[in-house]
């Protein structure tokens, strides 16, 4: 049987060890169990070799050897472990923990919105059934007031009908299904806008916190108590520290602290100290979030109030855009609620994991411990060497970087947690690295360190001390997480992510006075004209060439043109000619008046006729 963690055998050893651990009464993580079956062949002590055959006497050796370490409940290392193993497995970042809120609560209304989008009534009262499912999408993808509660739904009912009256849901039963799920969301962001805009009046609001206040509130009070905690922590360590120091001092001390299990209590404090570092880090991040959403949200409100209050008649245009804008900063203001509320959780569950060296090393014992020992904080020990630097021209072959020289300082990638690159394998020391000092670039991984001997030490071989912190990580495996040396053990904890994965390692830029100049164009263009990508104009063009191949070119020479040259002559082109015409004139004549009488005849036998001229003369008309 082969070492493969991938294989069969790691399974076995895993399901075993994890069997007799909950037969003895401790039952232990499928992911803890793992993490120490990896480690206890990677210890040298138990002489192990990754790349050898285990045969079934070596399995048994180490489901026992693993068994033994799960359940020595008295090892702060353990703790450690455990630790780690859960901040694993249960924390994540703002987008993803955001992300993954979504989608549980999308998969809680997912029947009802394929409820919705799905039916088809024809009665008035499956009609009416499909508006009471509407309502209660509605409420509940908003977040706000139970649906139990006869006043919220009302609310609801009355915001919903204002923009989405019952006879509109013929309208609403013809569009598609994705159509019918955006405009969901849309009354679902107008519904919630016009209910805040309600609450804000006093008018309405039944259900509604008031997130605002509440994490006004919330927030100092989680900070401090992070706060808090992490203070504890540092004195803890710092004791810690101090007494690890005087054992290497003094041979009296060493041989009488020894056997206690400082070191491990060290780790174990060290490792809480890192994790309370990064839930601090996110409750200020969601402090100063929560800020500017309330100047957005008080501003968003009174513009809203500018626009309706006191008029008749709204424009939709206007309204529904700060509707919308208000449902969003609220949605914000509710995912701040939940990444106070699991921070908190966060903050609360690490402490249990602190257990096991508080029982080891009780305030009474360290107070008698420390009689005589000088303790310094980290602080103090980071201004002590702030007057120290490492001189540049002592090393030939190292490159080391300072603050004047690097434009990204601050933001480059440490090694080891920040911790001195010396003490930790020397000593065994988590002792914090003063950058000031001088960073350490070797092989583009920066070290730094807690004196400026440590730093010479160092620099002098880096490659002989990187590996006695690797082999002081063999034999402490919760340093594989402290110190961030997954790099060095990727295959022991293949399930633990790094926390810093979305922080790549930052190369230093250095800075430098530098020119240069380029001609224009150094190569001549290599651009052929000719060039044809379509097979068509190709095949075209071979049909041409061929088709040229049997055509010839006949010319002949005529008497009449035989050098005869080409004449030219010049006319004077006709020049625009135009006339003037006579004017239109008209006159006004009288209109002739003639009369006929005796026409019809008389009394005599013959008919005399009579011409009248009536017509007036031209001179007086």
């Amino acid at each position: 049987m082969s070492w493969d963690p991938s294989g069969g055998l790691l399974r076995h050893i895993i399901r075993q060890a994890g069997q007799q651990c909950a037969a003895r009464g401790h039952p232990v993580s499928e992911s803890v169990v793992a993490f120490m079956v990896k480690a206890v062949v990677l210890d040298p002590r138990n002489d192990f070799d990754v790349d050898q055959i285990l045969t079934k006497k070596d399995v048994q050796n180490l489901i026992q050897l693993c068994v033994s370490r799960l359940l020595d409940t008295t090892n702060p290392s353990l703790s450690t472990i455990k630790m780690q193993v859960y901040f694993d497995l249960n924390y994540a970042n703002r987008a993803e923990l955001l992300r993954e809120h979504r989608r549980v609560l999308e998969g809680r209304l997912a029947p009802l919105l394929r409820d919705i989008t799905d039916s088809r009534p024809r009665t008035q009262e499956e009609m009416k059934h499909v508006y009471q499912r509407i309502v209660s999408y509605v409420l509940l993808s908003s977040g706000l007031g139970s649906p139990t509660d006869i006043e919220v739904v009302r609310e609801v009912i009355a915001a919903l009908q204002s923009i989405f009256p019952q006879t509109a849901l013929v309208s609403f039963l013809s569009l598609s299904k994705k159509d019918k799920e955006q405009q969901l969301k849309n009354l679902t962001m107008l519904v919630t806008g016009i209910r805040l805009y309600n609450k804000e009046c006093g008018k309405g609001g039944k259900g509604i916190d008031d997130l605002p206040a509440i994490l006004n509130e919330a927030i100092p009070a989680a900070t401090q108590s992070i706060e808090d905690h992490l203070n504890a922590c540092h004195v803890l360590a710092h004791h810690y520290t101090a007494l690890l120091e005087s054992m290497h001092e003094d041979q009296n001390r060493y041989r009488q602290l020894s056997s206690l299990k400082l070191k491990e209590a060290l780790f174990n404090v060290r490792q809480y100290e890192a994790f309370l570092c990064i839930l601090l880090s996110d409750t200020i991040t969601s402090g100063q979030e929560i800020e500017k959403l309330n100047v957005e949200f008080t501003a968003t409100m009174g513009q809203l109030k500018s626009t309706i209050q006191n008029k008749v008649s709204v424009d939709t245009k206007e309204a529904f855009p700060l509707f919308v804008a208000a449902f969003n900063l609220w949605s914000r203001f509710q995912d701040e609620i939940l990444l106070l509320s699991f921070l908190t959780n966060m903050t609360n569950s690490l402490q249990q994991f602190l257990e096991t060296q508080s029982q080891l090393f009780p305030e009474e014992l360290l107070t008698s411990l420390l009689e005589g020992v000088t303790v310094k904080t980290d602080k103090e020990r980071i201004r002590e060497t702030m007057g120290t630097r490492v001189n540049v021209s002592d090393f030939k072959n190292q490159e080391w970087l300072f603050p004047e020289t690097t434009t990204n300082f601050d933001e480059l990638l440490i090694q080891y947690h920040g911790f001195c690159a010396h003490a930790i394998g020397v000593k065994g020391l988590t002792l914090p690295g003063n950058p000031a000092i001088g960073i350490l670039k070797h092989k583009d991984r920066c070290y730094v360190f807690s004196s400026k001997e440590s730093a010479y030490i160092f620099a002098q071989d880096p490659d002989k001390f990187i590996q006695l912190n690797v082999e002081k990580a063999k034999e402490h495996a919760e340093l594989i997480q402290l110190l961030n040396l997954h790099h060095q053990f990727g295959y022991l904890a293949p399930h633990m992510r790094l926390r810093s994965a979305d922080k790549l390692p930052m190369k230093p830029v250095t800075k430098c006075d530098s020119g240069t100049q380029t001609d224009t164009h150094i190569l001549p263009p290599t651009i052929v004209k000719s060039y044809e990508w379509n097979e068509w104009e190709l095949r075209r063009k071979a049909i041409k060439l061929a088709n040229l191949r049997r055509k010839l070119t006949h010319a002949m020479q005529t008497d009449l043109s035989h050098l005869r040259r080409e004449n030219s002559t010049q006319v004077y082109l006709p020049k625009d000619v135009s006339t003037q015409t006579k004017r239109d004139s008209s006159s006004s004549v009288p209109r002739p008046q003639i009369f006929l009488a005796g026409l019809r005849g008389g009394s005599s036998a013959t008919t005399e006729m009579v011409k009248v001229d009536l017509t007036r003369p031209v001179d007086k008309a």
